[in-house]
């Protein structure tokens, strides 16, 4: 199939979306902020030029003065927690996790409650309440525990799922741009293309109402390949009718004073309003974590 084939397809199924009255949350979530660099610019230019919100995961005791001064100029990336050193504490075999259950859950929490503590040194108001645990894996206990410390919302990949009641806010990411076990390059757009649209018409033949759907990233990665399909994406669908960029504030469903104090240099009504729906688990497809950095 070529590659205008694809595009088309991905096109032809929003407009199934929009003519059924459906609506598509597409955010970006990008992982492992330390410090400015000319990836990091890039990043935050696609940003305001398609005016879309990106939750920049910053790792808080590697992350480093100069990243806060430069996102005082960057209104379109919004920082929250990335782990606390993106350290690997699973043995060998096992797959990587800085906050699995290989330690006990209260000496990773004391460790998430300092990095969340140097997060809010580093960004003040600007850094959301938001846990993205390193390799997309975390403890349920340790999970359950986050609003306990201020973490009021959680971030993993796919298939990951609390649902007990006190969980924090649980929004998920569906993409991921990079191909880890695959030489660590940009996957094919044909690829990605097919992935996001089977994961599409899953959801709009076997749930009701609308969806979010979450890009993967990791700007300090990021090749050639997936710069140009994050751009193509962006242009290409940006301005469709069952397409909204949302914040992470109204994803996470964050008080207004935070939203308002992380999202000061927005333009007012660029960004559509979208009740973001708490979807339920997606049909069975695959591991919910992903052997990212």
């Amino acid at each position: 199939m070529s590659t205008g084939a694809d595009w088309a397809d991905l096109l032809a199924e929003l407009d199934r979306w929009a003519l059924a009255g459906r609506r598509i949350a597409l955010w970006l979530r990008d992982d492992d902020a330390v410090a400015p660099s000319g990836q990091l610019d890039r990043l935050a230019a696609l940003g305001e030029r398609f005016t879309v919100p990106v939750l920049l995961a910053s790792i808080p005791l590697l992350a480093e003065e100069p990243l806060a001064r430069r996102l005082e100029s960057a209104p379109m990336l919004f920082p929250c927690q990335h782990g606390v050193t993106h350290e690997n504490h699973a043995p060998a075999p096992q797959k990587k996790a800085e906050v699995g259950n290989h330690r006990p859950p209260d000496v990773a929490l004391a460790e998430i409650a300092q990095g969340w503590r140097r997060l809010r040194e580093l960004f003040g108001a600007r850094a959301l309440p938001v846990f993205v645990p390193p390799w997309n894996r975390i403890d349920p206990a340790i999970a359950l525990a986050l609003p306990g410390i201020g973490l009021a919302g959680l971030s993993c990949f796919r298939k990951f799922s609390l649902g007990a009641p006190g969980s924090p806010v649980l929004v998920n990411t569906d993409l991921d741009l990079i191909d880890w076990h695959g030489g660590r390059a940009g996957r094919h757009a044909n690829d990605l293309l097919a992935e996001m649209l089977a994961l599409l018409v899953q959801r709009r033949t076997r749930m009701a109402g609308d969806t979010q759907f979450g890009l993967l990233l990791h700007h300090r990665d990021h090749d050639a390949a997936c710069w140009a399909f994050l751009e193509e994406l962006l242009a290409r669908i940006g301005s469709h009718a069952a397409i909204d960029f949302v914040t992470p504030q109204a994803l996470f469903a964050l008080p207004v004073d935070l939203e308002r104090a992380a999202a000061g240099a927005m333009v007012a009504g660029s960004i559509g309003a979208f009740s973001v729906p708490r979807r339920p688990s997606d049909p069975p497809a695959e591991d919910a974590t992903r052997d990212v950095p």
